[in-house]
């Protein structure tokens, strides 16, 4: 079934003429077709290849107390239960309204994804409209001009984004899905049927969607849990560029499936430029993850006490020194109960959200700290995206953000939000000056 996305938002601040301007798009509609009542229009989509299902609502009027207005506002709240993602459309050109914050407590109850969709910005200079929306809390908006057909390209990319993943695990079986991710001979299967020996009820097995790596979904807890496992990531010498490039793919396929991804690597032996290669890679996708220090019976000789191992793992991997570190053996099953808790905790904190106010008491906090010096002003910022959590902040001179000031920025984000196992983005945009209205008193 394809993801629905849905329009809605209060009356006349432009949904309808967005639909219709998204179905003018070059890779858009088929052809639309009456919902269950006129006030919900279905329309087939796609975009960039991506197929989902557009619905336009009527408006919802969170003040209107006539019957018209109920019927039409229980419509919107109808489709908002159905779509997997929520448009939330508001007027560019009146500006943020008590009305739009309160309909921004009925997108929050929820819980789904939503986009701030900021209409009519129909002027060249009126994306400077588009910051005050920020205080609803969902990110950062995208304004369009339905009139000119300007940002709707963005938008759809937005929405292509932030639809659900194309091939989930099948329903009956879905999970937090968790890769195992290490080269050759460090562990990994065994690691994985050792922890499925673990007493947990195991709900079933089947191929994954590549044919080396096979799904496995238990439930930990009253929590299902999907195991990707996969063949390991080999030297690039050794066998040949038509296997490491084979081995990659089947690594990076699991990898993009995955929220939380447990990097192994062979405790009892020196890290090597492929455990590094690895982990790197990892780092860089955005996904949250847990190191797991294999073979831990064999290393006990080697480091006496296991923060001897971890130092010297900080030191070789310090970009990932937010990484939690388990020292395991499949072996003799000592720290597996430890393994899925951690990867639970981890896929938790990826996919948390912050709100504007508490981002910009942190930020303030760490001004105070440690002012970013007289040439960089730091107006606010806010929490624009999850998986990983993706923090954007205004400022005087994006260019000017010293590398060593985004590196405090981003220890203090962790500090106070305790964000361990999962990389943060942390982006920075010139804060425009705010247009005087004419007229008044």
């Amino acid at each position: 079934m394809k993801p629905l996305v849905a329009i809605v938002g209060r009356p006349n601040v432009g949904k309808s003429a967005l639909f219709n301007r998204i179905l003018q798009q070059r890779r858009s509609i088929v052809e639309a077709q009456p919902g269950v009542t006129r006030d919900r229009i279905y329309a087939p989509a796609d975009w960039s290849g991506r197929e989902f299902t557009l619905v336009d609502t009527g408006g919802l009027d969170t003040a209107g107390s006539s019957d018209l207005a109920l019927m039409v506002g229980h419509q919107a709240r109808q489709a908002m239960a159905e779509a997997a993602l929520l448009l939330f459309v508001v007027d560019g050109k009146e500006g943020l309204m008590a009305a739009d914050r309160e309909a921004a407590e009925v997108f929050r109850r929820t819980g789904k994804p939503v986009i701030v969709v900021v209409s009519k910005l129909d002027k060249p200079d009126s994306d400077s409209a588009l910051w005050d929306f920020l205080e609803l809390g969902f990110g950062e908006p995208v304004g369009v001009s339905a009139l000119h057909g300007l940002g709707t390209g963005d938008l759809l990319d937005r929405i292509v984004l932030q639809l659900p993943a194309e091939d989930p695990v099948e329903p009956a079986t879905a999970g937090i899905p968790v890769a195992i991710v290490g080269k050759p001979n460090v562990g990994k299967s065994s690691l994985l049927n050792a922890i499925l020996g673990e007493d947990r009820m195991i709900v079933h097995g089947e191929p994954g969607t590549t044919r080396d790596a096979v799904d496995v979904t238990l439930t930990w807890e009253g929590q299902p849990v999907t195991l990707i496992d996969t063949a390991g990531l080999r030297r690039r010498a050794r066998r040949g560029p038509s296997l490491e490039q084979y081995s990659v793919m089947r690594t990076t396929r699991a990898v993009q499936r995955a929220w939380v991804v447990l990097v192994v690597v062979d405790a009892a032996e020196p890290l090597t430029e492929q455990d590094r290669r690895i982990a790197g890679f990892v780092h860089e996708s955005g996904r949250a993850s847990v190191l797991l220090g294999n073979k831990w019976d064999l290393a006990r000789e080697t480091y006496p006490k296991g923060q001897l191992f971890v130092a010297e793992l900080r030191r070789e991997l310090p970009f990932m020194d937010y990484v939690p570190v388990l020292t395991v053996s499949a072996l003799t099953g000592e720290g597996l109960d430890r393994v899925v808790p951690a990867a639970l905790a981890a896929a938790e904190r990826h996919g948390s959200r912050m709100t504007t106010r508490l981002v910009n008491d942190a930020v303030q906090e760490a001004l105070a700290i440690h002012p970013p010096g007289a040439d960089l002003k730091i107006s606010f910022g806010s929490q624009v995206g999850t998986r990983p959590p993706h923090f954007l902040f205004f400022v005087n001179d994006p260019a000017g953000v010293p590398t060593a000031y985004r590196r405090f920025l981003e220890h203090r984000l962790r500090d106070a939000f305790d964000f361990t196992a999962t990389p943060l983005r942390l982006s920075f945009r010139a804060r425009r000056a705010r247009r005087t209205k004419k007229g008044g008193g």
